[in-house]
């Protein structure tokens, strides 16, 4: 038997203010899709904002439907809008960010296993990190600086492939 251990690192900030000028305009970004969700079910908005690489910021939110498995997550939304509008370019960050018709978001708002799968296909294709901010709608602010720190052991295409 073999001992293994994983070490990620991410930045933690109390306040949108200690951001650079480009996570705070993506948080925002983020933050005004949220308000345009279709939530009627959860009352819990999810925006996303992604700055590809050609410096265009392409935004989603969570559609919920009546037929629950039906819907589909706001940084998925976002992820797929992106490729199929600009198909090729790598995605630079994704910023997230919720609010409650029930409850104040005060945390980090973690995308969904789904959603953490997807960023790593995207990332493991362009071979470039993708950085995540995550926000509620007060408290800290989680900053990774690459997707694949969410999910360290993701399924991908070589293994689709026999050795």
């Amino acid at each position: 038997m073999k001992n293994h251990q994983l070490t990620i690192t991410y930045f933690e900030f109390e306040s949108v203010v200690e951001l650079n000028d480009d996570d705070k305009f993506l948080l925002n970004e983020a933050e005004k899709a949220s308000h345009l969700a279709y939530s009627p079910y959860s009352h819990f908005s999810v925006g996303a904002a992604i700055h590809l690489v050609n410096g265009v910021i392409v935004v989603g939110n969570n559609q919920e439907n009546a037929a629950y498995p039906s819907g589909l997550c706001a940084e998925r939304v976002a992820m797929f809008a992106a490729s199929s509008q600009f198909p090729g370019i790598p995605f630079r960050a994704i910023a997230v960010t919720a609010k409650s018709e029930n409850f104040l978001v005060d945390f980090p708002v973690s995308p969904c296993g789904s959603c953490r799968q997807v960023m790593a296909e995207y990332e493991n294709l362009s071979k470039e990190p993708i950085r995540v901010i995550l926000k509620g709608e007060t408290g800290k602010i989680i900053v990774f600086e690459k997707s694949m720190d969410l999910l360290p052991f993701d399924f991908n295409s070589d293994q689709l492939k026999s050795k």
